[in-house]
């Protein structure tokens, strides 16, 4: 079964940010920053890339999709 897994919680810590900032500057309820954070929800595009781009980093480096 495929595996989502993201690194928001550990890039947030480094940033010393709480999810409701986050979700404040990417347009997004707070509810769906812990569904993100827990992999329960997969993000679009957009989302993705506005997460990654209020942390200085890539969609890659935050967002692991596996196969396996």
């Amino acid at each position: 079964m495929p595996e989502f897994i993201t690194k928001i919680k550990e890039y947030r810590a480094k940033f010393d940010m709480k999810q409701g900032d986050l979700a404040d500057m990417v347009g997004v309820r707070r509810e769906t920053i812990i569904r993100l954070e827990k992999g329960q929800y997969n993000p679009s595009l957009k989302l993705a890339m506005d997460i990654a781009k209020v942390f200085d980093t890539t969609v890659e480096e935050l967002f692991i999709f596996n196969e396996e």
